[in-house]
């Protein structure tokens, strides 16, 4: 008989936002499957008897592929009746969840999935920006912002996202942000539109760097504010600029 496959979202890196649920598995899992972006406060909360299989990616960086993730935890399976598969966020929101399930269910496995608090709200939050707000913001969009290796050709129309969301919450977007601000800037949103980007998010290393649609892109560079960080963008950005700005 095979054991179950938990895909259990770690939260946004502040071990106190981990749920209780995810809190109790990871004290009873008989292996740890954990990616990159795991805070070590919750690495810790696992058992020094508890059998680790790091497979983290990082930008550019991956020491395992997405096949092998998902064959590492089909062997495991096999193995231990609770396997913990311990992703950063959110398992289902741009975390790739969704594939992992959908691969072990074809293959018999059972899966059970725990929720986690998603970067794209917590880090926010963290900085007292609301990411919807009366009168300023309605509508929010969490979107991806990695695109393959090589030219650029985005699949997410960002020219109708110029218009049609109010708060714009972009993952994986650092490396790509000079053409995703230059899209939005050509289907009609205006160049003073508030930008931050927080990176280590909800940790005591998290840092922000603030600007608008037209600064931010030279503020990156000038700056060298690499990933892992989410972008907001939107007139809710302006309710947590520091004084100084």
């Amino acid at each position: 008989m095979t054991g179950i496959v938990y895909l259990v979202g770690a939260g946004p890196g502040d071990p106190g936002l981990l749920t209780l649920k995810a809190k109790d598995l990871l004290e009873r899992a008989d292996v740890v499957v954990y990616d990159a972006l795991i805070s070590q406060e919750i690495l810790d909360l696992i058992p020094a008897t508890t059998e680790r299989i790091y497979a983290g990616k990082r930008s550019g960086r991956h020491s395992l592929s997405q096949s092998e993730i998902i064959e590492v935890l089909h062997q495991e399976a096999q193995k231990y009746s609770r396997v913990v598969r311990l992703k950063g966020g959110d398992p289902f929101l741009f975390g790739r969840g969704g594939e992992e399930m959908l691969a072990l269910q074809a293959s018999g496995i059972q899966v059970e999935v725990v929720p986690g608090i998603t970067a794209g709200m917590a880090a926010p939050a963290y900085l007292g920006i609301p990411v919807t707000q009366r009168g300023l913001s309605s509508v929010v969009t969490f979107v991806t912002g990695h695109e393959p290796q090589g030219e650029y050709n985005p699949i997410v129309n960002w020219a109708a996202l110029a218009q049609g969301t109010d708060t714009l919450v972009v993952y994986m977007g650092v490396q790509q942000l000079p053409q995703i601000t230059q899209a939005l800037l050509a289907g009609g949103k205006p160049a003073a539109t508030p930008v931050v980007l927080i990176r280590w998010g909800t940790t005591p290393q998290q840092e922000a760097l603030w600007g608008t649609l037209a600064t931010i892109s030279d503020l990156v560079q000038v700056h060298n504010f690499g990933p892992p960080a989410v972008i907001v963008i939107g007139p809710v950005v302006a309710l947590g600029w520091p004084d100084s700005l």
